[in-house]
Formats: C-alpha cells, sequence, structure tokens
C-alpha cells in the first residue's frame, strides 16, 4: 500500500482507508501485472482526489460523482494517459483496444453523448449518490452503509427506495434530452412506461427496437429500477470498459469472510468504532485483492460506456439530498401513483425537489394503476369549467396503445381531475403525470403533487398506455373537475 503525503488531511486518509481495495481491483483487471496494477491504482488514486479537492473547493462545490465511482473512473483515465504516454505495454490487451476505439469517446464526446447512468448519477446529489452505489455497485449491506455515510439505520431502506426512484425520473429526463433520431423519440414515453412496472413487458415492436438500438437498451436498463438489473447498469455505465467484471468481484468481496457485516452497533445501538470498521476493510480488501488476482480471468466484457467528465445543468441544486445524515424521512403512501417528471408544460420549473415538511413532494413514487379515487375541489357547481380536451393516439399495436390527453383550461386550477368514458371496453394499465382509477368504462385522472397547479388559460396534459380488443373508438363524455369540456 502506499504511503499517504503527510499533506492528506483525516478526510483523504478515511476515503483512502474505504476506497483502496476497490481501487487497486479494478487497476488489477486493467493491467498485465500484480505490479502494474499497483502503481495504476496509486497514480489513479492521486488524480481522483485531486479531483475531489478541486470540486469541493471550486466555483462548482459538491458538484462531483461520490469518492468510489470517482476513483474508479479515474483509474480509466490514468490508463488512457498510460496508452498515449507509451505505456500501453502495461495495459490488458483487450483495456488497449477499447482505449483505441470509438466506443471510448463517449466520455470525452458531447455531454448529451455520454452514458445515461453517468448522467444521471450526476444529476444527483452526491450524498443520494453514495447512497445508491455503495448499496448497488459495493453490496455493502446497508447497516454498513449507513455507517459510513453517517445516516439513521433504520430509515436507510426507505431512502434508498426514494434515491432509486430520484436516480430513474434523473435518466429519465437525461433520456429525452438526448438527441434521437424519430423512430427512437418515438418509443421513448413507451419506454419509460414499460419499465416503471417490473412485471411490464414491452410490446413486440419495442423489444425489437431495444435489440437493435443501443442507446435505447442503455436507457431501459436504468429506467428499470426493479428486478435486480440497475447494479449493473450503474457500473457498466459509469466505469466503463469492465465495469461488470468490476462489479463481480465487488460482490465476491462483499460476502467473503471478513467482510463488514452489520452488527448490534451498527444498528443504532452505540457509535461505531470506525476506525477498526475502516481497517477491517483495508486488511480484508487487500487479502481479497490478492486471492482474486489468481482466482478471477482478466477477461471482461466491452461494455460501449464510459465518462467522468461534467454533465449539463443540474436542476437540483439547492435540494437537501434524501440521504442527508440524520435525515428521517417518512414512506412514500401507498396508495398514491405518480409518473415521470414532465419535461414541458406549467409545472415544469418545480422539477428536482425532494419533499419537505410543508413542501408538496414533486418527484414521481411510481405509476401502478389504483382504483381509489379523491377528488379534488373544483368549482362551484353550475360553474361553467371553461375548458378543451385533446385527445391524442400516439401510437397503437394489436393489443395496446398509448394516448396522451392535454386539457386547455379557463380558469385557474390548484387541483383537477379529469375523466372520460370508452365506448369499447379499453383499460388504463399505466400512467404518468396523473394518478389514474378506472371504474368500469369511466377512467379518472387526478393531478401529481408536481402539477396539481395549472394557470389561467393554462394547459395540463398526461399520457398513459391501455389495452384493446376489438375495436379502439375515441372516448367520450370528458369532463375536468366534473364540468363537462369541449373535444377538440
Amino acid at each position: 500500500m502506499p504511503d499517504l503525503p503527510s499533506s492528506k488531511d483525516a478526510t483523504e486518509a478515511a476515503l483512502f482507508a474505504e476506497c483502496w481495495d476497490a481501487v487497486l481491483s479494478y487497476a488489477d483487471l486493467c493491467t498485465a501485472g500484480s505490479s502494474a496494477a499497483r502503481q495504476l491504482a496509486t497514480e489513479a488514486f492521486a488524480l481522483g482526489m485531486r479531483e475531489v479537492r478541486a470540486a469541493d473547493s471550486g466555483p462548482s462545490r459538491g458538484r462531483r460523482l461520490p469518492a468510489m465511482p470517482l476513483l474508479l473512473t479515474a483509474v480509466r483515465a490514468t490508463a488512457a494517459s498510460w496508452e498515449s504516454g507509451g505505456l500501453g505495454h502495461k495495459l490488458d490487451p483487450d483495456l488497449r483496444l477499447w482505449l483505441n476505439s470509438d466506443k471510448a469517446a463517449r466520455h470525452t464526446g458531447p455531454p448529451l453523448h455520454r452514458p445515461l447512468a453517468l448522467r444521471g448519477l450526476r444529476d444527483l446529489q452526491e450524498p443520494d449518490a453514495a447512497l445508491l452505489w455503495l448499496a448497488e455497485v459495493e453490496a455493502l449491506p446497508l447497516p454498513v452503509v449507513a455507517r459510513r455515510l453517517g445516516l439513521d439505520p433504520r430509515t436507510a431502506a426507505d431512502e434508498l427506495d426514494q434515491v432509486r426512484s430520484l436516480f430513474r425520473d434523473r435518466c429519465h429526463r437525461a433520456h429525452l434530452d438526448t438527441p434521437m433520431d424519430a423512430q427512437c423519440r418515438s418509443y421513448a414515453r413507451l419506454l419509460d412506461a414499460v419499465t416503471r412496472s417490473p412485471a411490464a413487458e414491452a410490446p413486440g415492436d419495442l423489444s425489437r427496437h431495444l435489440a437493435t438500438c443501443v442507446e435505447c437498451a442503455e436507457a431501459a436498463a436504468c429506467l428499470r429500477i426493479h428486478g435486480g438489473g440497475l447494479p449493473a447498469a450503474l457500473a457498466g455505465g459509469v466505469i466503463g470498459w469492465g465495469g461488470l467484471a468490476h462489479l463481480e468481484r465487488r460482490r465476491a468481496a462483499a460476502t467473503r469472510p471478513g467482510a463488514p457485516t452489520p452488527t448490534p452497533r451498527d444498528a443504532g445501538t452505540g457509535e461505531p468504532h470506525e476506525a477498526a470498521a475502516r481497517a477491517q476493510v483495508v486488511r480484508g480488501g487487500l487479502l481479497a485483492a490478492a486471492v482474486l488476482l489468481s482466482a478471477l480471468a482478466l477477461a471482461v466484457s466491452m461494455m460501449p460506456f464510459g465518462g467522468s467528465a461534467p454533465d449539463t445543468a443540474r436542476g437540483d441544486d439547492d435540494r437537501r439530498p434524501v440521504a442527508a445524515p440524520g435525515l428521517s424521512l417518512p414512506s412514500p403512501s401507498p396508495t398514491r401513483s405518480a409518473s415521470a417528471t414532465p419535461s414541458h408544460g406549467p409545472s415544469a420549473s418545480r422539477t428536482g425537489t425532494r419533499s419537505r415538511p410543508g413542501n408538496p413532494d414533486p418527484e414521481p413514487q411510481g405509476t401502478t394503476a389504483s382504483t381509489a379515487s379523491g377528488g379534488p375541489s373544483g368549482p362551484a357547481p353550475g360553474e361553467p369549467a371553461g375548458c378543451r380536451v385533446h385527445y391524442d393516439v400516439v401510437s397503437q399495436w394489436p393489443d395496446g396503445f398509448e394516448a396522451a390527453v392535454t386539457v386547455t383550461t379557463a380558469r385557474a386550477l390548484d387541483a383537477w381531475r379529469v375523466a372520460w368514458t370508452y365506448r369499447d371496453g379499453q383499460r388504463v394499465g399505466q400512467m404518468w403525470d396523473a394518478t389514474v382509477a378506472q371504474d368500469g368504462s369511466r377512467v379518472t385522472a387526478t393531478a401529481a403533487d408536481y402539477n396539481r397547479s395549472v394557470p389561467a388559460h393554462g394547459r395540463l396534459s398526461f399520457g398513459f398506455i391501455a389495452s384493446w380488443q376489438d375495436e379502439n373508438s375515441p372516448p367520450d363524455d370528458f369532463t375536468l373537475n366534473g364540468h363537462a369540456c369541449a373535444v377538440a
């Protein structure tokens, strides 16, 4: 283990203790020998710590990846410097091929073309991103993660669930911002809806598209946070080359004898012994690295991902992170259903702010259809709603379709409920930007928390996926807050 310069403070020494074994493990994947791996890891760690100090003291203070993925991307960046500087013979041959291919350019190319997982992770507050990475990629037990990040172990699981949803929202927004051709654009909303439920199956045409489109397949992996694929999406998209092999190593290290395990003190019954725990991580990590050198092959998947450069502007700079130390958040209501943050409309500027006391939660929490219907207050009986509805079938396949509804209202609304009646037995399954309830042929869409308010002469919109059988006639009897609307 290299000596730490005397100028490093206690925080950097703690980061070294926590991250060195992971950095050395990934450096071993990238090199052709153990001495080269140690040299690469040492140089990469020094580079990563310079980036941490620069990010934490510069004008964009705190806008960086968490320490662990930042240091791993520094390994890849140092390997690229070796290749260009005449030290490529020390690197793994497959990595050298990747570094000299078009695939490696994604992490230095235009921000909107960088891997979606990288963009989504960077768009989180650093404590939230650290919670997601340590739990999903490092596979550490939640009590250990909570101890390391200074969280309440009793609420860590709920906070992790919220951060997963927040990561999905960021990836969804980044996907919509990505330049794409007309075919990919036509599948964007359907892809969002299908990936929201672990049980939903993609229509045949979407499945065929995902089999041939790398960018949309990458988006699907990031958006489907259920089903166990999120760790691979994060590792492959953020680390880049060798990400999946590194993930396999970290999961093996997390389950080895002597790995950090939850104890009664971890569970919140006392103060953790931080120094002893970190020493255990270092000792166990170095031992695991020595074992893995002889146990694992260096052949890895060549993933078309990479990148560690700054991403595009963020919309949540002032938001307190979910994973703030000492912060306890309530669990989302099981009957509430919302959806993806809208990319347009009067409420778009409110996206990116998590729920706090006195501040309605604008973030999506799911899209499961609900049979409960709660009615917001509307105009007094007898008053005209002054609304006009545009109903549009965006796409249709043999047993289903995607539709969008846009309502223009003459009066200002502080809550809304749109209802209509189907004539051919259509059933709505998934809805975004509203909560859905269906009673027979009558469908009701109720505002999400983040788009309840609509100004006078403004518009509200939402979309959904539904099924149909013999006919798919347009619905009728549209109402807004119980008052009839004209159909455009």
